[in-house]
């Protein structure tokens, strides 16, 4: 889109993406009015964004994406021109146990959006964008070559890659059915700062400092090419304003790791920054069993974004991680509040005492 006085809702703005993106456009971009949609559920936290609360070009609206009359009624009210939607359920191991919710949420959560906006935008399209994120997932899993393109088949395994997969094809059949302005990207494993500490590096960091195990699926030979959350938020920048409408870009960080490379990375990396003895942590590697469907690797080819828009990763994996490992150190309190409660009754049920 070219630049104007947008009005933009941000879904699952207090979330970890989310919470990232809004932060950005709220400061980059005053002449925006950035609206934050989000329902507040175990993963989204307001804490997130105190830093960016009382600025007068962001406001917060309370309110479930499945909740249509709701949906419709934020777009009159704030008169929207563009929607970024980011709200989803994102976490695998709890699709498999939760299938329901997840098709709920991102399949038709993503429908009431699409159709809100299809009425609110009638017959003035060309001055809207409705940009839809979503995840390597869906394209399924690689072997030891090779990596996805935009063009890739898709092929989801888990229930989570599953519900993604029906709504990117649902915006895409709201673009060929009533021509609405969309862009979408696929995006590899994010990390960083405000990340919910189910996802496995601020889980294992949490872990690591308190001597806890840290349970490693099957034999930790997975494959993910992670993304530093910030040049996540900066590429979404760069394609809302310049990507082309109706095209897919995917976005990942060129860092491939094994999982347990990965783990052991972490290990080294906490311990030092705790002032422990080298690798002391090792010993709390705990390998279970692996999960139901479990994809061997994840690898994305993003030099459409590269050529076409000119962005490229900010920093090396090994910074990033140093980065991300001294923030939740650092940040004790934050981690403390969001891993109480019914956190720790999941945790519990999915990993039991490990």
């Amino acid at each position: 889109m070219n630049r104007g006085k947008y009005t933009i809702i941000i879904t699952g703005g207090a979330g970890f993406i989310g919470s990232h993106l809004v932060r950005r456009f709220v400061r980059m971009y005053p002449d925006y009015r950035i609206i934050n949609l989000d329902s507040l559920t175990y993963a989204g936290n307001l804490a997130n964004l105190t830093d960016v609360a009382s600025a007068p070009n962001y406001h917060f609206v309370k309110g479930n994406i499945c909740d249509f009359a709701l949906v419709q009624k934020v777009f009159a009210d704030f008169k929207v021109d563009a929607v970024i939607h980011l709200a989803a359920e994102s976490h695998v191991d709890r699709s498999i146990t939760d299938p329901f919710t997840f098709a709920q949420t991102n399949v038709m959560g993503t429908l009431c959006l699409l159709h809100a906006a299809k009425e609110f935008w009638n017959g003035r399209e060309e001055d809207h964008l409705f940009y839809h994120v979503s995840t390597d997932e869906v394209y399924g899993s690689l072997a030891d070559s090779g990596f996805f393109t935009e063009n890739t088949p898709y092929d989801p395994h888990s229930p989570y890659s599953a519900s993604k997969a029906s709504s990117d094809h649902f915006v895409r059949a709201y673009r060929d059915t009533y021509a609405l302005p969309v862009v979408l990207s696929n995006c590899s494993n994010n990390y960083g700062p405000f990340q919910f500490p189910e996802k496995l590096i601020p889980l294992f960091i949490n872990n690591i400092k308190h001597g806890k195990p840290l349970p490693v699926y099957g034999n930790g030979q997975n494959v993910r090419d992670w993304l530093y959350v910030e040049d996540h938020a900066q590429a979404i920048d760069l394609i809302f304003h310049k990507g082309k409408r109706g095209d897919t870009y995917n976005i990942g960080g060129c860092n491939e790791w094994k999982n347990i490379d990965l783990i052991r990375l972490l290990i080294e990396i906490t311990d030092r920054q705790l002032g422990r003895e080298a690798g002391c942590s090792e010993g709390l590697i705990s390998y279970v069993a692996d999960r139901a469907g479990h994809d061997l690797r994840y690898a994305i080819d993003a030099s459409k974004l590269k050529s076409a828009l000119g962005w490229k990763p900010s920093c090396c994996f090994e910074e990033g991680v140093e980065r991300t490992v001294r923030w939740y150190l650092e940040n004790e309190e934050w981690l403390r509040q969001v891993t109480s409660g019914a956190y720790q009754e999941y945790y519990m049920k999915m990993y039991g005492d490990k």
